[in-house]
């Protein structure tokens, strides 16, 4: 099939857009509002995009206490949401008040991190530390203004449990990362293969 993507006119009963790309790593934000309260929420539009320096990016619909966090504090965390942490990165999806600290919330150890002021889940066997660079507002449909807006960030802090470095490199089989697909499907990343470079 195809179908006119900017009058998505698919057919389907479900948009298949967000289930084509995939599967799509979960940026698992924590931020610090100006009072100190603790926001913890899961992207799917979310994904490393430098190397040289190290940025990550993550993206929503509407401006949400993660971006307005990170872009009036300058900080935020991304913890790796992983299989065994599954139900506590659902509950932290749901929408609350600001005033809510999501990581008590789904019941969650916030640890202290290094460099910025965020804490990260001490149950994510991975985080990074991230000072915040800058936000691209998307344009919307007609050209105009849009909802949705992309959140840059330097990571400036790794945190990597050491019982998922092997021989010098990490392996992604002990930390199971989540991903999302389509709809309400996720999977989780337990087997691996290796293609060498022409």
């Amino acid at each position: 099939m195809f179908y006119d993507a900017v009058a998505n006119s698919h057919g389907l009963q479900w948009d298949p857009f967000k289930a084509l790309v995939s599967p799509r790593p979960i940026g698992w934000i924590s931020t610090l509002d100006q009072n100190g309260v603790v926001n913890l929420a899961p992207y799917s539009f979310f994904n490393a995009v430098s190397t040289d320096p190290h940025f990550v990016m993550f993206s929503s619909g509407g401006r949400k206490d993660s971006q307005r966090n990170a872009e009036e504090t300058g900080e935020f965390v991304c913890s790796l949401a992983t299989f065994e942490l599954r139900e506590a990165m659902n509950r932290t999806s749901q929408h609350v008040g600001p005033e809510v600290d999501e990581m008590a919330l789904a019941g969650l150890t916030a640890a202290p991190s290094k460099i910025v002021a965020p804490p990260r889940v001490a149950e994510s066997p991975v985080a990074f530390e991230c000072t915040y660079w800058r936000t691209i507002e998307l344009p919307g449909p007609d050209g105009g203004p849009g909802t949705h807006a992309i959140v840059l960030g330097q990571v400036v802090g790794v945190h990597i449990d050491d019982a998922a470095i092997v021989d010098g490199k990490v392996d992604v089989t002990k930390l199971k990362p989540i991903a999302r697909l389509g709809y309400g499907d996720y999977a989780v990343i337990d087997e691996v293969f290796e293609l060498s470079r022409p």
